[in-house]
């Protein structure tokens, strides 16, 4: 393979969004004397309407809108369920930011900046380009550009997430390597033509996850523990 560039799933690839979303959650709630929900449950039952609010924008029902927004609506929805009652504006946008605030898991830096120092290395996330620019900025993500979503306009696993990625960098597919811990982003990636590499997350979704412990050879030119092996085994 003759690998340039290097794209990455963000949101359980590079960093933790359960752990993450639930101690956000856990110290709004003390801030704000919320009691009686399990902050766990909470990030659980949010990421659940992720992919259903998507699906609104990539079957054409509504016009393409930035993460953000959708985040915003699944958070106002949660809100009702709960019964949570007093939140000014200014507290749900707070709340919703929870996103922005990821911590990455142990090996993502170290690996990052290896895979820096011999290839472009960018996001190509379903996050909006606020959110990745202030997640990068807080937890040191070393990107060399922003690409994924809003920049195409599309959500994963359309096509052209993955394709005008790879315009943007002036790249042909196979020149560029998807990352992801998800077997199905990494299948919608090599079928426009991009290399793929799976690095597993086996916590991802907590204890007792059952999905994406493996790499789907089908679809998986490379799979990896972790990102240090990766550039390791990228010769980086």
């Amino acid at each position: 393979m003759d690998i340039r560039a290097c794209l990455f799933d963000v949101f359980g690839t590079v960093v933790d969004w359960r752990t993450s979303v639930s101690r956000e959650f856990a110290a709004f709630a003390q801030a704000k004397g919320i009691g009686g929900i399990d902050p766990v449950e909470f990030a659980v039952e949010w990421r659940k309407l992720y992919h259903p609010s998507m699906e609104e924008v990539r079957s054409g029902r509504r016009p393409f809108v930035i993460l953000d927004v959708l985040h915003r609506e699944s958070l106002a929805k949660l809100i009702g369920r709960y019964g949570i009652k007093g939140l000014s504006e200014a507290d749900i946008d707070h709340l919703n930011r929870a996103w922005h605030r990821l911590d990455p898991w142990p090996d993502a830096i170290a690996g990052l900046t290896r895979l820096k120092q011999k290839f472009i290395i960018a996001p190509c996330s379903n996050g909006n380009i606020a959110l990745m620019v202030n997640m990068a900025k807080r937890a040191g993500l070393p990107w060399d550009c922003i690409l994924g979503a809003e920049t195409a306009r599309a959500y994963k696993p359309a096509a052209e997430t993955y394709l005008a990625a790879c315009r943007m960098l002036g790249l042909a597919p196979a020149n560029v390597l998807m990352v992801a811990a998800h077997n199905p982003d990494l299948k919608a990636a090599k079928s426009q033509g991009l290399a793929t590499a799976f690095v597993a997350r086996p916590n991802e979704h907590g204890p007792g996850q059952t999905t994406d412990l493996k790499a789907d050879e089908t679809c998986v030119d490379i799979a990896a523990k972790d990102f240090v092996e990766l550039a390791a085994k990228l010769g980086a």
